[in-house]
């Protein structure tokens, strides 16, 4: 279980480094807290620590529900997809939001497979791991 819990803090550490990332770039773009608009490029940085917090409150839950079903070092591996994805989210959204697609697949993808193994697993009657 450990290299799950790495990747769960890493989940959070990341999360926290976006939210530095906004807070540097009010000052960069003059975006007075609390306002969330008036700056493209601020909108961006934002955005991507929103989606990632909307991300995080799925991820997080499946990440360790997956755990009582299969094997840790499987879910880190599925977990270590979503924090690539959310690094390449990052950088297409930030300079280029059209092409955001790939780290949003990356993303989302390991969310979407841990909940399923969960129901399935569950649904099947397996028992935990």
């Amino acid at each position: 279980m450990n290299l799950v819990d790495i990747v769960a803090m890493l989940a959070i550490i990341q999360y926290l480094v976006f939210g530095s990332l906004v807070g540097k770039a009010r000052g960069q773009y003059g975006v007075k807290a609390p306002a969330v608009s008036g700056n493209e490029q601020f909108e961006r940085v934002y955005r991507v620590q929103m989606n990632t917090l909307e991300l995080l409150v799925a991820f997080l839950p499946a990440l360790y529900a997956a755990t009582r079903y299969w094997p840790g070092w499987a879910i880190a591996c599925v977990g270590t997809v979503y924090l690539v994805g959310r690094v390449i989210y990052w950088r297409a959204y930030v300079t280029a939001p059209a092409s955001r697609g790939l780290g949003f697949v990356l993303s989302i993808g390991p969310v979407f497979t841990l909940a399923l193994a969960v129901l399935v697993s569950a649904g099947l009657g397996r028992s935990a791991a």
